[in-house]
């Protein structure tokens, strides 16, 4: 085995496809978001990120970045280890607390990282859960994905936001055995959202539990952001609801709310859990700051909907082609892999607009993207800007556009 060959040419497969994946260097800059300095061969300049996950700039709010420096000076900077072997700090338990009222739930409990939420509650639901099914979105993400085939139980995929082919696969099953569905709000690539009454009304007529993924939901929707769940008054519906710290409130880490029994269930079980050294409580404490702000200011979700409004506007204006939504993510179309990242390339080296490539296999061939997300700090001149940008490129590239 010429192992070094092996590696090299596995590389150039996927550079010749055009789906190779570049990590732009960049520095974020506090207070000044969504500015950031981007490295190129040691030459620092100033672009503004147009595809940045943090969708209310809570990276960058006061109360954030008060929170987090008060628990460095007062607890550190780590943990220490898992929470079984170091306890859990203070920060962790009123973390929980708040991510469980956040969804009216009995308990919550965090974990590192959306992704590790994820993996370690539906791997350990469904693996335990005796000779248990999983009926799970064609859309789910690789982390729900990850966490079905740890669990080595059956599963079913049905069709995505397709509710009568789901009812089609669990009337195939008796009532009584063990059934878990899982789905997502918000879904990231597409940004189309879930028919969720639809599918507790399924889970109610077949006996399973619900498992929904509102990471990109979390903080942007429902009366005090709990999500599109919330939004729609089906939470008390859901059985687990996994949700992310990463993403609208600014830090990092998963967590999932449910009754005190699942939780506890989970956190005895779950090897994601259990063995990973725990959050540290910096971000516990940023994260909890930003989830009690956005509990009762509506201020950044009435503004970040007006942004979101505005771009789509201006870009049906400007012909340029984007799949319509309901939510805030915008995906604009290339649909090549090649042209999509010479079109991120061409925006990022002469106009100072960041927006990665989506390309295969995070979206099917034929689907290649740049994703948009619009936040409450990006101004009329930087939409302007961005237009402009997206009218030069498709020129360039004799992109197609729209009527």
């Amino acid at each position: 085995m010429d192992y070094p060959s092996f590696f090299k040419e596995k590389l150039q497969d996927i550079k010749t496809e055009g789906r190779y994946r570049v990590f732009a260097d960049l520095e974020r800059c506090a207070k000044d978001f969504p500015y950031a300095f981007y490295y190129n061969d040691g030459n620092p300049r100033r672009v503004v990120v147009w595809c940045a996950n943090d969708y209310l700039a809570m990276g960058q709010n006061e109360k954030v970045l008060e929170a987090m420096q008060s628990a460095i000076g007062r607890v550190g900077a780590g943990a220490g280890g898992t929470r079984n072997i170091s306890g859990t700090n203070h920060y962790h338990v009123l973390l929980e607390k708040e991510v469980a009222d956040l969804h009216d739930k009995e308990a919550g409990l965090i974990f590192s990282s959306g992704y590790v939420s994820n993996e370690a509650s539906v791997s350990s639901l469904a693996s335990h859960l005796p000779d248990c099914v999983v009926f799970s979105d064609s859309h789910n993400h690789a982390s729900i994905i990850q966490g079905i085939r740890n669990s080595r139980v059956h599963k079913e995929i049905f069709r995505h936001n397709n509710p009568a082919h789901l009812k089609e696969l669990l009337s195939r099953y008796p009532k009584e055995r063990a059934k878990l569905i899982i789905f997502e709000s918000v879904y990231s690539m597409d940004g189309d959202i879930a028919p969720i009454e639809a599918f507790c009304d399924l889970a109610e007529e077949f006996n399973a539990l619900t498992y929904i993924d509102e990471v990109h939901a979390v903080g942007m929707y429902g009366h005090k952001g709990g999500g599109i769940a919330q939004r729609e008054g089906q939470s008390h519906r859901l059985n687990v609801i996994e949700g992310t710290l990463g993403k609208a409130y600014g830090v990092v880490g998963g967590y999932i709310a449910s009754t005190s029994d699942l939780v506890d269930f989970v956190r005895s079980f779950a090897s994601g859990f259990i063995f990973t050294t725990s959050m540290p409580p910096a971000v516990a404490a940023g994260a909890l700051a930003s989830i009690q702000h956005l509990k009762t200011s509506q201020a950044e979700r009435a503004k970040h909907q007006e942004r979101v409004a505005k771009v789509k506007k201006r870009l049906i204006q400007a012909g340029i082609p984007f799949m319509p939504t309901n939510s805030h993510i915008i995906p604009i179309m290339v649909r090549e892999a090649h042209q999509c990242k010479l079109a991120s390339d061409m925006l990022l080296k002469e106009h100072n607009v960041y927006v990665q490539p989506i390309n295969y296999p995070t979206v099917p061939r034929g689907t290649e993207r740049l994703r948009i997300t619009p936040s409450p700090v990006h101004t009329d001149q930087m939409i302007d800007e961005l237009i402009d940008a997206l009218k030069s490129v498709w020129d360039h590239l004799y992109i197609e556009y729209v009527a």
